[in-house]
């Protein structure tokens, strides 16, 4: 089953907020929605939730249009947290549960053991207010995930979490996937899409810009990234026909190079026999790499 998203425009007054979207999300997969403030990714979102109509195309969900039925099925995560402070943990599982279907029961049991899952400091009848910012997060996470949705919507989900709870939050993301739900997420971070999106969805004052597998757009690029750990000198490599620059990186040095054909080139110099090397790796340029230089293409086209 998946979701369909055909043809799907949204206009405010003279903005075009979204153009003539098309994509489709089948069970297990993980879309990172990326682009720039005020690209379309929350209006995008909004459709998606029903919360405001399409001035064309259509949502599918498993085949059928969004009714109320079917967004009991779906959990969003707004960026904007949406905890209430005087309330208990409890009292707020209790409320974004049965607003999704669940006992009373159900939920409370469920509860604690997202509590354990999660590694939250704190009870269930401890009030919000009283938790630590990252509690906090992982509490509204809760709220997103314990009624089991169908399509998870993430907007920004790991802002201002630190990298154990960035793991962590990762880590239950690539678990409801591999249980079949659908997840749609934005993030700034380039390394999160990379790392844990299949496929890709980049928007420029609500265009399409890029759309498909991740893997496969990266590698659209070519292979003009070399990582290599070597004594042999800047100065060397810079001399090679091909070699356009060279920057540190955590695993020795990252050079660029004009296209692929350059790398064999790079890889004869560096193994000759009076070279060590500890580390050669050839890749497609990074995600972030991709998103700036789109960025930068759209802006000069625009």
């Amino acid at each position: 089953m998946a979701i369909e998203i055909k043809h799907l425009t949204k206009e405010f007054g003279p903005k075009v907020a979204v153009n003539d979207l098309s994509l489709t999300l089948n069970d297990g997969q993980v879309l990172g929605l990326i682009g720039q403030n005020g690209a379309g990714k929350t209006t995008t979102f909004r459709m998606l939730l029903d919360f405001i109509k399409p001035d064309h195309g259509t949502i599918l969900f498993d085949g059928q249009p969004i009714t109320q039925a079917i967004r009991k099925k779906i959990g969003f995560l707004p960026e904007e947290r949406g905890l209430y402070q005087k309330w208990t943990i409890e009292q707020q599982m209790l409320y974004f549960g049965e607003l999704h279907g669940m006992k009373a029961n159900t939920i409370k049991s469920e509860l604690k053991r997202w509590l354990k899952r999660l590694e939250v400091v704190g009870k269930p009848n401890d009030k919000v207010q009283t938790l630590s910012k990252g509690n906090a997060q992982k509490v509204q996470l809760i709220a997103t995930l314990i009624f089991q949705p169908q399509l998870l919507i993430l907007d920004e989900p790991f802002t201002g979490l630190d990298p154990v709870n960035t793991s962590l939050m990762m880590r239950e993301i690539k678990q409801f996937s591999d249980e079949g739900a659908r997840i749609i997420f934005s993030a700034h971070n380039m390394a999160s899409v990379e790392s844990l999106s299949d496929h890709l969805l980049m928007l420029k004052n609500g265009n399409t810009v890029l759309s498909g597998a991740t893997n496969v757009i990266r590698e659209s690029f070519g292979r003009t990234r070399i990582y290599l750990e070597s004594p042999i000198s800047d100065a060397e490599l810079l001399g090679i026909e091909g070699v356009i620059s060279i920057t540190p990186s955590n695993l020795g040095r990252m050079l660029k190079i004009s296209d692929e054909a350059v790398g064999r080139v790079v890889f004869e110099r560096v193994t000759s026999s009076t070279n060590y090397v500890p580390a050669f790796m050839q890749t497609p340029p990074s995600l972030d790499e991709i998103f700036r230089t789109e960025v930068a293409a759209t802006e000069v086209k625009l």
